[in-house]
């Protein structure tokens, strides 16, 4: 009798909330497995489903967002030892479950710390709001790479926003395997779009692209490459998060920063009543 031969996994993109292969047809090998190499035209569909997002998932309530937060806590927790086998330590797991149920319990608190009334001299109500600022594109850390990635992803789109990541080259099967948890929890198609391969190819174009709103550089190491994603960015008037410093604690509190920091302001005039 023959011995049995293994069927090899192919990692593959997530857009839309599908697993396709990159259009290119390419692949390269992380840890004996094939994982895809997206290509322009992969980060440019991975912007459409994004923006084909933004209407649904921005207006939801804001405890609905939290509660589909919690459900993706839920099913990390679930798989809790499959990241383990693929290299990523277990406290790292533990730390990105409570990140979730961290960003997940602030869904529906955000606008009142970051909004509400203002006085104002006049017979007036004068009230702001935040509100998403659309689609955003992110290049997650390197690491730590479980925890890198729920650290960016969760404050983009507790408020509304959608995203587009361009993960680690290098740490890639936590970014699939996370978007595999993200498939099955409830977040609708979308929402996060997960990009693998050189972020060379794909971050440039996701900085020049037209229908983004922002760019977080959070992973970029290369001084001369971010200072290119900015100079694309600016074309549309981006808004730019900046590399995270080479010495950031990712298991620390990560406060309202990154949330705030992907928010617009909307502020109403109202007359009062006599």
């Amino acid at each position: 009798m023959s011995e049995r031969v293994a069927v090899r996994k192919t990692y593959k993109l997530f857009i839309g909330g599908k697993f396709p292969r990159s259009e290119s047809g390419r692949s390269y090998l992380v840890q004996s497995s094939n994982v895809s190499l997206a290509s322009r035209k992969d980060a440019r569909d991975a912007v459409v489903a994004a923006r084909a997002a933004v209407k649904g998932w921005a207006g939801a309530t804001a405890y609905n967002r939290g509660q589909i937060l919690y459900r993706a806590a839920e099913m990390l927790e679930g798989r809790r030892e499959q990241f383990v086998a693929l290299g990523i330590p277990g406290d790292e797991v533990d730390a990105a479950v409570d990140r979730w149920v961290w960003y997940a319990g602030w869904a529906d608190k955000l606008a009142q710390v970051y909004g509400g009334a203002n006085p104002v001299a006049g017979p007036y109500f004068n009230i702001s709001a935040p509100e998403p600022t659309g689609v955003i594109a992110v290049v997650a850390p390197e690491s730590p790479a479980l925890l890198g990635l729920v650290s960016v992803i969760a404050p983009a789109i507790v408020t509304g926003n959608t995203v587009v990541v361009a993960a680690s080259p290098s740490e890639p099967l936590a970014a699939v395997t996370l978007a595999e948890v993200l498939a099955t929890s409830d977040l609708p198609g979308g929402v996060v779009n997960i990009l693998t391969g050189a972020i060379t190819e794909t971050a440039p174009t996701l900085a020049a692209h037209m229908d983004v709103n922002a760019i977080d550089l959070t992973g970029v190491t290369d001084a001369a490459l971010a200072t290119d994603l900015e100079a694309k960015s600016a074309e549309n008037l981006k808004r730019v998060l900046r590399p995270a410093p080479a010495d950031h604690d990712w298991f620390v509190d990560p406060g309202l920063d990154r949330m705030t920091a992907l928010l617009e302001t909307k502020t109403v005039w109202h007359p009062k009543g006599v």
